[in-house]
């Protein structure tokens, strides 16, 4: 019977729970509130898990202490959306008690488990019952009250994967919009599939999958010919570069390769092709005339070129300095029409992301620390961005990241429109938050399942409008939804606006656009391509 965990085991628990959650990855996704195509609560979960094994797998230490550490930033960089976030913050805390433990029983388990639960509700403004939380919470309590009668793990777990399903099937009487679209929440059964996971490992049951992390795109940004991030990082100051020819008859291809080893130990970026007729070589180094002193007994050097990388370093830093001004802004982006838009505000970083895949905190902290400025706003443009966009600022080193809490990309351009670089941060930061609520917003999608939501009796295909809270239109014609939807959003608005997705083509907008404006004489509707996926409209009422 296995009475304490090491970090082997540790390590296998981890391996196996990302595993687990892979798996099921879809299964997780598909339990989604909103019958839309854009469930991602698998996806974010994996994503953030994977993260963390990243790291573990990289470490070289079997101490728990350096494990857990590892693990938990791991998982702090790669967490995306609420759920990613949450579960990062559930491990977090496991890992903080694990880590400080000198050997880890059912007890010091149960109270990792105890203090996973305590931080991450911690980490949320406004918890809610029937999510992640109450499972985390009901399984830590449960493994408080149990593990004096089960000292092996074998039995403790038994116990823990009985709360945990318990309270995953609890979940719906908790929260009605569960019980309303007839789901379990998607979050809590992902922190069953972890602990079922890490069960598996205790009992050496192995799972079979591929941990593979899918990247975002790399944030486009007005900086993208300088790599901020490496800038007054020089180790090796020289980048030398030359020929070999003319090569002595003595020299053999052992000889070269000798060489090559040779300068990986001055130097990096080691380069050096070709055979007995002629050799290029590239190597960054401190120490160019020990490069070239060895290549001459080889043979003759051609074409030398040696730059001093500490004084191009020097010009670039110069030019950043006098090119970073106090404030910037980045956003998240979906479609490549809406990314222009976002351009065009002199937003200075996009990250392409959304609803199908939500960037980790560690993407949004990339992308501000490429931004040249010291204070940055981020725009989420998404509700289940935001949290992963806070926890992005523990990650941002020498600038001060603000999250404009923008639920959508109407609000993000909202907020966009609202930046006057000649008024201080925190004035800045108020125009923004205030210009939010001065955009109603809708989408346009359709149904992925059959369901009965908000008095609606939807089928797989069925095309809904939606605003950020409920569906109130639906139907067949995507055209005839939206414009109930409008009908529905609009108070005394002025100008309504359409995006119009990847699966509009032209024509359809601009016939959208002239049956609105033949509607709402009084209003002036305006019409961008916007090429989002998933969401045929996003409508702005203003």
């Amino acid at each position: 019977m296995q009475k304490t965990i090491n970090g082997s085991l540790f390590k296998s628990m981890m391996m196996t729970a990302a595993k687990l959650v892979e798996i099921n990855r879809n299964t997780l996704d598909a339990l989604n509130v909103f019958p839309v195509p854009d469930g991602d609560t698998g996806t974010n979960m994996s994503m953030t898990l994977q993260s963390s094994i990243k790291e573990i797998v990289k470490c070289q230490s079997n101490k728990i202490s350096e494990l857990t550490d590892v693990a938990s930033k791991g998982a702090l960089r790669g967490a995306r959306g609420n759920s990613g976030v949450i579960t990062s913050q559930v491990i977090r805390g496991i890992c903080q008690t694990l880590g400080k433990a000198d050997e880890i029983d059912t007890k010091v388990f149960a109270n990792a488990l105890m203090n996973g639960a305590q931080i991450a509700y911690g980490a949320v403004s406004k918890p809610k019952e029937g999510t992640i939380l109450t499972v985390a919470r009901l399984v830590a309590e449960h493994a408080m009250s149990v593990y004096r009668r089960h000292k092996d793990f074998e039995s403790f777990f038994e116990e823990i994967i009985k709360a945990a399903k318990e309270a995953v099937n609890l979940t719906p009487t908790l929260l009605p919009v569960l019980k309303k679209a007839g789901v379990v929440d998607a979050g809590g059964r992902g922190l069953q599939f972890i602990l079922e996971g890490m069960q598996k490992a205790i009992l050496g049951e192995t799972v079979e999958a591929d941990l593979e992390v899918v990247e975002i795109a790399q944030a486009q940004s007005s900086f993208e010919h300088v790599d901020i991030t490496s800038l007054g990082n020089i180790e090796f100051a020289y980048c030398t570069e030359f020929f070999i020819i003319n090569l002595k008859k003595q020299t053999t291809m052992a000889d070269i390769e000798r060489f090559k080893e040779y300068l990986c130990t001055i130097g990096d970026s080691v380069i050096v092709i070709g055979d007995l007729e002629f050799v290029k070589v590239h190597v960054h180094t401190n120490q160019p005339g020990q490069a070239l002193t060895r290549a001459l007994e080889m043979g003759e050097l051609d074409k030398l070129k040696i730059e001093n990388m500490l004084e191009q370093n020097r010009a670039l830093m110069k030019e950043f300095e006098a090119e970073k001004k106090p404030i910037g802004m980045m956003a998240v982006s979906a479609g490549d029409g809406i990314s222009s838009i976002f351009k065009d505000l002199m937003v200075d970083a996009i990250i392409e992301g959304g609803q199908s895949m939500n960037p980790s905190a560690s993407d949004i902290a990339d992308a501000v620390a490429r931004i040249n400025a010291d204070n940055v706003f981020v725009f989420p443009n998404n509700k289940n961005i935001i949290m992963a966009a806070e926890q992005a600022k523990s990650l941002v080193e020498n600038k001060t990241l603000h999250v404009i809490p923008t639920k959508n990309i109407p609000q993000g351009f909202a907020a966009a429109l609202a930046f006057n670089p000649d008024l201080s941060v925190d004035e800045n930061k108020v125009n923004m938050i205030h210009a939010l609520d001065t955009v109603t917003v809708g989408q346009v999608t359709y149904a992925v399942r059959n369901t009965k939501l908000y008095g609606f009796e939807l089928k797989i295909g069925d095309i809904m409008g939606l605003d950020n809270k409920k569906i109130l239109a639906t139907g067949k014609d995507v055209s005839q939804v939206t414009v109930e939807l409008i009908e529905k959003l609009r108070s005394i608005e002025e100008i309504i606006t359409l995006y119009y997705g990847q699966d509009v083509t032209k024509e359809e907008a601009e016939a959208l656009q002239a049956t609105i404006a033949e509607k709402y004489p009084d209003c002036d509707v305006e019409l961008h391509y916007g090429g989002q996926p998933i969401y045929y409209y996003y409508i702005a009422l203003e």
